[in-house]
């Protein structure tokens, strides 16, 4: 990890700009204390949507694990890959058709 940027939550007041263009340009949370205690972390919203999706997946994932260390059977490479096809050729079709009316 970076080291973090930190900063009373005074600054916030005095310098947004500064500070939100320290999110926007590092790609890096800011924490801002108050009183000397960490309190608040913000951050630019790309950042805040890749860290989302980078958690949902790890999510899904470890949901994954958790159902293989079950037993609980999932889908073969080949069966998700004959799945795929099916799903993209089906997709085809249904874009040649002309829209309903």
């Amino acid at each position: 990890m970076v080291n973090p940027i930190i900063k009373p939550s005074s600054e916030l007041r005095k310098n947004y700009n500064n500070i939100a263009n320290i999110c926007r340009t590092g790609k890096v949370p800011v924490f801002l204390t108050w009183n000397g205690q960490g309190d608040t972390v913000l951050m630019d919203i790309e950042t805040y949507s890749r860290r989302e999706q980078e958690l949902e997946q790890m999510e899904r994932l470890l949901a994954a694990e958790q159902d293989r260390m079950a037993g609980i059977k999932g889908h073969s490479v080949d069966t998700f890959a004959k799945n795929m096809k099916k799903a993209i050729e089906e997709g085809k079709k249904r874009a040649k058709q002309p829209a309903a009316k």
